[in-house]
């Protein structure tokens, strides 16, 4: 199998785990740690959302913060491509090429990895609401439906990764990296960077 979906379960499960109580470290090889690479960015950003909400910061704080997000976005992305290039090249190396028939999936092995990245996330911190003594039963209710829903969501997008790659494997699915092509952080195409560069230089 060209990436072992449970492989990428349990890597979310258990860096997001460790990562809320010592320095963020990446101990994976190969296409692991490209994976852990990129989920890396997505605690980051989780965390960064979180302040960027509160009431009780500054506003050059929060201009930090947005700036922040905004790095850690673009960066995401572009580990979201570098997985799908990274699958590219293991079918090249590999000798693997589509049928004339092959369709392609709406959505890359790399985009389903990142949701589920986030769903880790998600789980991890509903399961903080569980240990709060502040809350009544009702908002406890309230989070264990939501939990339900996220581990069923989250069995779902697995499985449906690891069918994507079983058929790109066997050449029924095509595969491509999609370009984000982000174009607020290329100071040649945001119209708002691009034109002052224009009257400075006029």
């Amino acid at each position: 199998m060209i990436i072992n979906a449970q492989e990428v379960l349990d890597l979310h499960e258990t860096t997001v785990t460790a990562w809320h109580d010592v320095p963020i470290a990446n101990n994976y090889e190969g296409i692991l740690h490209l994976i852990c690479e990129q989920h890396t960015f997505n605690f980051k950003l989780w965390h960064e959302e979180d302040i960027a909400r509160s009431r009780d910061v500054t506003d050059e704080r929060i201009a930090i913060v947005k700036r922040n997000i905004d790095g850690f976005n673009q960066k995401r992305n572009d580990h979201i491509e570098k997985v799908d290039d990274w699958i590219t090249g293991w079918l090249h190396e590999h000798k693997v090429s589509s049928e004339p028939s092959a369709r392609i999936n709406s959505e890359t092995p790399g985009s389903i990895i990142d949701r589920l990245s986030i769903m880790s996330l998600r789980i991890y911190h509903m399961l903080e609401q569980l240990e709060r003594t502040d809350v009544d039963q009702e908002h406890l209710d309230r989070v264990n439906a939501k939990l339900a829903t996220c581990y069923e969501q989250r069995k779902d997008l697995s499985n449906s990764l690891t069918e994507l790659l079983e058929d790109i494997q066997a050449g029924v699915k095509q595969h491509k990296t999609y370009r984000q092509f982000k174009m607020y952080n290329d100071p040649t195409l945001n119209p708002y960077l691009y034109s002052k560069q224009l009257k400075k230089a006029g």
